[in-house]
């Protein structure tokens, strides 16, 4: 039987998945990083579970002491301990960048609506919310483990790598080119630059790239970050090509 988990730390090499769903799909996308995945005993699909770890040679144990470690409040029926991973952006494929985001559930979210749309590659910008942490795996719905999430300490460091042949647009309120599905622009290479819940993007940014912005009604000040960013992807993949139906 694997041993009980601690709580979870940032400093730690180690997270969790908190829920069945994430807990599959690590095992099916990261299988390398699980470490060890709990149950609990009213749980439905512990034969499925069992014999997938089985399968990978993942440790799995029933364990509603561990699941309450983990979960601390909330019912969890299924959680893995995993390895926090390594990822490497695609320097060929479109990106998506988002500056100091502030809020871990719009973070996973934001993996999984990326993913959702094809875009399988995220940069971090200058720290911000803990993409590790179990609330933020939890929100991504397991996207996490499909996408390439890396971080970097500024955009320059991100453009140093990834700059050249690339077309940068970062989506301000101010300055900014109307985006729609018929103004989008053509492009076979680009990331999409998004800025903190609070402040968005600083004014800077308009040298790195063409400054985007999604109209709005004058009824409210901004778009939630998730939705501006599922709506700027969407466009960028209709245009461009690459969305599954």
């Amino acid at each position: 039987m694997p041993e009980l988990p601690s709580k979870y730390k940032k400093s730690s090499p180690l997270s969790y998945t908190l829920g069945p769903f994430p807990t599959f799909e690590l095992l099916l996308h990261r299988p390398q990083a699980a470490r060890a995945v709990y149950y609990h005993p009213d749980f439905h699909d512990q034969q499925k579970l069992s014999s997938l770890c089985q399968s990978l040679h993942v440790p799995c144990a029933c364990s509603p002491k561990a699941l309450q470690r983990i979960s601390q409040k909330e019912i969890c029926y299924a959680a893995a301990l995993f390895e926090k991973f390594p990822a490497q952006l695609d320097s060929a494929a479109p990106h998506a960048a988002l500056v100091q985001p502030g809020d871990m559930g719009n973070l996973g979210t934001i993996q999984r609506t990326l993913l959702g749309f094809g875009i399988k590659n995220l940069a971090l910008i200058g720290g911000g919310a803990d993409r590790w942490n179990p609330k933020a795996i939890r929100a991504s719905m397991g996207a996490a483990f499909q996408m390439e999430t890396e971080e970097f300490p500024d955009f320059p460091a991100y453009l140093a790598r990834f700059g050249s042949g690339r077309d940068v647009f970062p989506f301000m309120l101010e300055g900014g080119a109307l985006l729609t599905p018929e103004t989008c622009p053509r492009s076979s290479c680009y990331t999409l630059v998004f800025g903190n819940e609070a402040t968005g993007l600083p004014p800077e940014f308009r040298q790195y790239g063409q400054p985007l912005f999604i109209a709005q009604s004058p009824d409210v000040d901004s778009l939630n970050l998730a939705v501006a960013v599922a709506v700027g992807a969407w466009i960028f993949k209709s245009k461009n090509g690459g969305i599954l139906s």
